[in-house]
């Protein structure tokens, strides 16, 4: 047992710490950089698209890799020791759809735009951002539920699995919210940008998200 919570306590600190780089950039990329991109000069934006960008990217890919890597190994002790709730089943989904979309969404498109593969870049740019703008929606939402699994309560603090017990249940605002998480991933891939096309309406859209979610997992 001790060994299991020196290997959690282990696990959970690289999980928040490389969690903070992943989301960090994302907050960069979606706040700070494209609107700087909106206004710079041409030689000032091909400038920071060659030597900048890439540099960010890799460091934005690799934490999400490590985020989503250490975030699977504190699941499972989770699952097989406390049980899983409302809330890590929310937090895990959308970091689940989040890793996704950097390695099979952003991270492909943006070498396109970048120039470190030959593409469309005027197609590849909006798919890349609509990903990405999806993961800003996800963000607020996803933190409450990795935090919410050890802290809060209520219906979304309900078990729905656990190992240990072999119990398995699932409320009826658990799927609703589980329901939601899919039709907005699939708008991520062949919908549109809507609220989310600017920064203000990506924050707000986020923060409705999160008091949506957690109204129906407490509730409902």
């Amino acid at each position: 047992m001790d060994n299991f919570i020196s290997l959690d306590l282990l696990f959970r600190w690289i999980h928040v710490l490389v969690g903070i780089t992943w989301i960090g950039l994302l907050y960069y990329f979606n706040f700070i950089q494209g609107e700087y991109f909106k206004e710079a000069e041409a030689s000032a934006k091909a400038d920071a698209t060659k030597k900048l960008a890439p540099r960010a990217l890799w460091w934005f890919r690799w934490g999400a890799m490590f985020t989503f890597i250490t975030g699977v190994l504190l699941l499972v002790g989770i699952r097989k020791t406390w049980g899983i709730d409302g809330y890590i089943v929310m937090g895990a989904l959308m970091g689940t759809f989040m890793f996704l979309n950097v390695w099979l969404v952003i991270w492909p498109n943006q070498k396109i735009v970048i120039g470190i593969t030959e593409g469309d870049a005027a197609t590849a740019g909006p798919k890349a951002l609509l990903a990405s703008r999806t993961n800003t929606l996800f963000s607020a939402p996803m933190a409450l539920g990795m935090i919410g699994s050890s802290h809060g309560g209520g219906g979304a603090g309900s078990i729905v699995e656990q190992a240990a017990t072999g119990y398995m249940g699932m409320t009826t605002g658990l799927m609703a919210v589980i329901a939601l998480i899919v039709l907005l991933e699939v708008n991520a891939l062949v919908g549109k940008m809507g609220p989310m096309a600017s920064v203000k309406g990506v924050i707000h859209s986020s923060i409705g998200l999160t008091v949506v979610c957690l109204a129906l997992l407490q509730f409902v």
